[in-house]
This record gives C-alpha cells, sequence and structure tokens, in this order.
C-alpha cells in the first residue's frame, strides 16, 4: 500500500473516532437517564480496563512502580473530568456540553505556562479570547448566570487539560499503552469506591441504559484508542488535530439529530466562534499557512 493511501486511510479513521467521540455525548446522555454519574462512570471504565488489561496484557507485566504512580495520577485526572463531565450532562444538553468540553485544548498551553514555564505564543491568546465569547453565546441566556450544567462542564475542561498536561509530562519517560491501561483502572476504581460512598446503588437500568453504557466502554473507549493509536502512525499531527476538532460538531449535530436538543441561533454562532478557538489552538493554521507558503515558493 502506497504512502499516501495509508495516509487517507488513517484521516479516515481519526474521522470515525472523532464520531464516536462525538456520539459519546449523546449516548452519556441517554445512560444518564437510568443511571447516577458515578455508577456510569464504574460500568464504562471497568468495561475499558477489562478489555485493555485482556488486549495489552504483555505490555503490562513490564509495568513497574514508577508506571504505576504515573498512570494513577494521570487515572485521577481522567476520573475527575468525567465525573464532572457526567454530572454536567443531568443539567445540560450533549450539544452544548460538545463544545465546552472542547475548550480544554484553549486551556493547555496556559497550564503548561505555570508547570513549565513556557509562554503560550499568539495563536493560544487569540484562541483563549475567542473562547471566552463563544463560551459567552453558549452560556448566558438571561443576564450573566451560567447554569449548574455549563459550570460542571467548565470544571470539566479544566480537568481534561490537566488531564492532558499530566499525560505530556509522563508519557516522556513511561510506555504510554502502560500508562493508558493503568490510568482506566485507576478511574475504574475510583468510581466504583466512590460511586457506594456518595450514590445509591441502582435498582435497575433500562436496556437504552445497559446499551448506551455497553457503547461508552468499549467504543468510545478501546476502539476509539486503538484506532487513533495505529491511525497516528501514518498522518501528521495537524491532521489529527483538525479531524479531532470535529468531535464536538459530530457531538452537537448527533444531540440535535438523535436527542432533538435545541440549538437557537446564538448557540450556533458560539459553538462556530468555539470550534475557530479550539482549530486555532490545536493547529495554529499551519494547513492554511503551509499552503500559502508553497504558493509563494512555487510563484
Amino acid at each position: 500500500m502506497k504512502r499516501d493511501h495509508k495516509s487517507l486511510y488513517a484521516d479516515l479513521s481519526l474521522l470515525l473516532v472523532a464520531i464516536i467521540w462525538g456520539s459519546g455525548f449523546v449516548a452519556t446522555k441517554i445512560a444518564s437517564n437510568s443511571i447516577t454519574a458515578l455508577y456510569m462512570n464504574a460500568f464504562r471504565f471497568s468495561i475499558a480496563s477489562i478489555l485493555m488489561v485482556i488486549v495489552f496484557f504483555k505490555r503490562l507485566k513490564k509495568a513497574n512502580k514508577n508506571d504505576v504512580v504515573a498512570g494513577a495520577i494521570i487515572g485521577f485526572f481522567l476520573f475527575s473530568a468525567f465525573a464532572a463531565q457526567t454530572m454536567g450532562i443531568y443539567y445540560t444538553t450533549p450539544s452544548k456540553q460538545a463544545f465546552l468540553t472542547g475548550t480544554n485544548v484553549v486551556m493547555v498551553p496556559f497550564l503548561y505556562w505555570i508547570v513549565e514555564g513556557e509562554k503560550p505564543d499568539r495563536y493560544n491568546f487569540i484562541a483563549a479570547f475567542l473562547a471566552v465569547i463563544g463560551i459567552g453565546l453558549l452560556t448566558l441566556n438571561k443576564g450573566i448566570d451560567i447554569n449548574k450544567g455549563d459550570s460542571l462542564t467548565l470544571l470539566c475542561a479544566l480537568l481534561f487539560a490537566c488531564h492532558i498536561v499530566s499525560i505530556g509530562l509522563f508519557a516522556k519517560k513511561h510506555d504510554p499503552v502502560i500508562l493508558t491501561v493503568i490510568q482506566f483502572i485507576t478511574a475504574a476504581v475510583l468510581s466504583i469506591v466512590l460511586s457506594f460512598i456518595f450514590e445509591p446503588i441502582p435498582n435497575s437500568v433500562t436496556t437504552k441504559g445497559i446499551m448506551a453504557i455497553l457503547y461508552l466502554g468499549v467504543f468510545s473507549t478501546l476502539v476509539a484508542f486503538l484506532i487513533q493509536t495505529v491511525a497516528q502512525k501514518y498522518t501528521t499531527s495537524t491532521h489529527t488535530a483538525i479531524i479531532l476538532c470535529l468531535e464536538a460538531v459530530f457531538g452537537s449535530l448527533l444531540s440535535v439529530i438523535i436527542l432533538g436538543d435545541p440549538f437557537t441561533v446564538q448557540m450556533i454562532i458560539g459553538s462556530v466562534v468555539v470550534f475557530i478557538s479550539i482549530i486555532t489552538a490545536e493547529t495554529k493554521w499551519k494547513f492554511i499557512r503551509g499552503n500559502r507558503k508553497g504558493e509563494i515558493n512555487n510563484s
């Protein structure tokens, strides 16, 4: 297979990942109708952990104490982010949550600035400015009040940013596959323990709820991770960033189509502004600047 064909298939595979992750917002909303947040995550991460241990068992046997500690720290942020996101879905719509969650990529450079002293560039500041405008359009209805679900989702975005930064710090010295499996196990254990403490045991879960949880555990977690890992070997980081940004778009579209989410003109404008913000933070518009340089060099 030629390299360009591999790149095309890789991009199409990443598009599938974006669709799967986008549909995850819908699945979470469906599951939330019959099960509480922590129990939902307990089932989701337990399913993903068991499957990942089976798939990567040989790699896991090489794990050491430092791998476990690093994976546990990353897993704590993963658990916290998903806990905030899942609790937030009870008070907001999946379409709004998809875009608000995506603002984590805007926050990441500023967290790196705090942790490692690496100052964000102008594109990061532009992205942050656009994100604030977009978030305002998405969340502010009357006055300056932001509802509970939107607040929890913004906290979720911050925690996902912390999760990304922690991966960046630890992945340089540890096997990323081992870190991934350990973080899911950590998230599963924390979800199970805290669900027993803070939430009532579910009496029954609807068939739709069970199917949604299975979808989140198998497809949104294990399958999407495996596809992304393989696909990124055959495409550029810019392509990856742009395609995965579409997660927010697919999340909103599927929420409107499947769940009938209301989507006002103001929310549409806000979503577009947030999407431009995410694209700016992720790609710094290299795909456009690169084409212009090529045109200049060819002229």
